[in-house]
């Protein structure tokens, strides 16, 4: 039975998901998340969900670091990222950084339909209007290299990073993971290595990189 994460903070929203999901795959789990730690929690206690559908401006989540947080944790579930911002540019970078599909808001029940059948057919989604404009747009430096970077931390010390970038110490890291305090020096010493940087400053920055702004609180 394919199973399915809806992870975004609006009700109406993840209810339209999910009657949409239901439509287009017969006998689907779907379960739901309000906030990325939700997300990560649920998708380590349910190892068997195949596909997230990722708000890219929920709690926790400010552009493309959860996605990061989700493909470095959790590599062998595929992620749709779900967004008001269809700035082609920005689904070039969510695509770089291992989306297996974009999903606009304003995207009709027919292609939300179509894009969860297609992605759990391993095939890579987006809606057949924006298709041209972001095959045609350049990627951001260095973000390939970036998502292979990132892609290399295991789990936990992505965990370490995004706490570091949080702004936490290490005694404070360690209570947080419920391990001990060598251990986070340790991971540093590793996550320093494998992203290519000397302090936790340089680290934190790498994170901060991902933020996007989000169009809907433009207008506020």
């Amino acid at each position: 039975m394919p199973s399915l994460l809806i992870a975004d903070d609006h009700p109406l929203f993840r209810a339209a998901l999910r009657g949409a999901a239901k439509d287009a795959v017969a006998d689907l789990d779907v379960h739901e998340a309000e906030t990325l730690e939700g997300v990560l929690a649920r998708l380590d206690a349910e190892p068997g969900i195949d596909l997230v559908l990722l708000d890219l401006h929920m709690p926790g989540n400010h552009g493309l670091a959860g996605l990061a947080a989700i493909r470095a944790q959790h590599p062998g579930v595929a992620v749709v990222v779900v967004s008001a911002n269809d700035d082609p540019r920005v689904i070039r970078r969510a695509l770089d950084h291992g989306a297996a599909g974009y999903l606009p808001k304003s995207t009709g029940l027919d292609d939300l339909r179509h894009a969860i059948r297609s992605v759990l057919a391993l095939e890579q989604w987006l809606p057949a209007t924006l298709r041209a404009a972001v095959n045609g747009a350049p990627s951001t430096p260095g973000d390939s290299a970036l998502a292979a970077r990132l892609a290399s931390l295991s789990p936990q010390q992505f965990r370490v990073l995004a706490l570091v970038a949080e702004g936490l110490l290490n005694k404070q890291i360690a209570d947080r993971l419920d391990i001990q305090e060598r251990t986070v020096k340790s991971h540093l010493s590793a996550i320093f290595e494998r992203l290519g940087v000397r302090n936790r400053t340089q680290a934190s920055v790498i994170l901060r990189e991902l933020e996007l702004s989000d169009p809907s609180r433009q207008m506020e």
